[in-house]
């Protein structure tokens, strides 16, 4: 089978498929002040049929994991609908998602019933106050109860990911706590380091602290690194033998972050995206309007891999087309 290849020899079996925009929470390093419509691009979203077209020619190109990320990606109606088709239609081995949680406890059903292979939740903090003050709602309590019917429910392959923020979450009791919730729930637990975006400078300054203060915690209490897998994301994760779950670090100013990239994504309205950080897309939604279009579609996306570079040089402060996180999912 063909493999979408780049330049520097990385293979991309992964793709981030944002499905909207729009999301329903305000937290502070992504839309501190909620969803703003970019009146400057009215292009709708991607259709459920776009969708469905755009994940064969993928299938095809060897990619074999699709994430449906938003913004929300639960706030589109036809959410379980487009779920459906990828598991069903398209040849894609596995398709999970990453979400807020929002009405995670309502939901919990349809997402076990679905057949999506795996839920990434964002939860910055088991504090509710500090969730609260994060995020701009007061839904912890709802969220966690969503995860325990979903255990309940036997679903599998849950994890969390919190944004590292400096004095809010970085402390040892945070770390404790997740260490409590980690050794009693088959869950995998990530710190993402705050990423500097094109709005949001002035909020990485104040609350920017390094991956290390987590990965040094993890490393003085006998976790063990975990090799990955080869449609893994980015996340170094680590095991304890006498923890139900795991740790994991997304550090993406570590050096040779982008060595083990095999990922790509593509935004909500069918810009292909080499980088989240990336200076360059290029619209391949006009490929997804008739079956026949096929083969385009796939030479065209083969062809773009010439233009991935090397690295993303966030270290350096670029940020790209990035000016916040929801307009490329995340």
């Amino acid at each position: 089978m063909k493999m979408l290849r780049d330049s520097f020899g990385r293979t991309f079996p992964y793709i981030r498929l944002s499905i909207t925009d729009v999301c329903n929470f305000k937290c502070g390093y992504c839309l501190p002040n909620g969803y703003q419509k970019d009146k400057s691009d009215n292009r709708k979203f991607l259709s459920s049929k776009e969708i469905e077209r755009l994940a064969k020619g993928l299938s095809e190109l060897g990619v074999c994991k699709i994430r449906l990320t938003g913004g929300e990606p639960t706030v589109r109606k036809d959410f379980f609908d487009i779920v459906k088709i990828l598991k069903n239609k398209t040849g894609i081995k596995k398709t999970v998602i990453t979400t807020n949680g929002y009405r995670l406890d309502k939901i919990a059903n349809q997402i076990a019933e679905s057949g999506l292979d795996g839920i990434n939740i964002s939860i910055d903090s088991l504090n509710r106050e500090t969730f609260k003050n994060v995020t701009g709602h007061d839904r912890l309590p709802e969220i966690l109860k969503g995860i325990e019917k979903l255990q309940q429910l036997n679903f599998k392959n849950i994890k969390i990911n919190a944004v590292l923020l400096k004095g809010i979450n970085d402390n040892e009791k945070d770390f404790n706590e997740w260490s409590k919730f980690v050794k009693n729930n088959e869950i995998d637990f990530r710190y993402i380091e705050l990423m500097q975006t094109g709005d949001g400078l002035d909020y990485f300054k104040k609350y920017h602290v390094p991956a290390k203060v987590f990965t040094n915690h993890i490393n003085k209490n006998g976790w063990i690194f975990q090799t990955l897998g080869r449609d893994a994301g980015p996340s170094k994760n680590y095991i304890n033998p006498s923890f139900k779950g795991k740790f994991g670090v997304i550090a993406p100013y570590s050096k040779d972050f982008c060595k083990s990239c095999n990922r790509l994504r593509i935004t909500a309205r069918g810009d292909l995206r080499l980088c989240l950080f990336g200076n360059t897309g290029i619209s391949i939604r006009h490929l997804l309007q008739r079956d026949d279009q096929l083969e385009e579609l796939k030479d065209l996306i083969s062809k773009q891999l010439n233009f991935k570079k090397e690295s993303h040089y966030l270290e350096l402060g670029e940020t790209g087309l990035m000016n916040n996180l929801s307009t490329t999912g995340g």
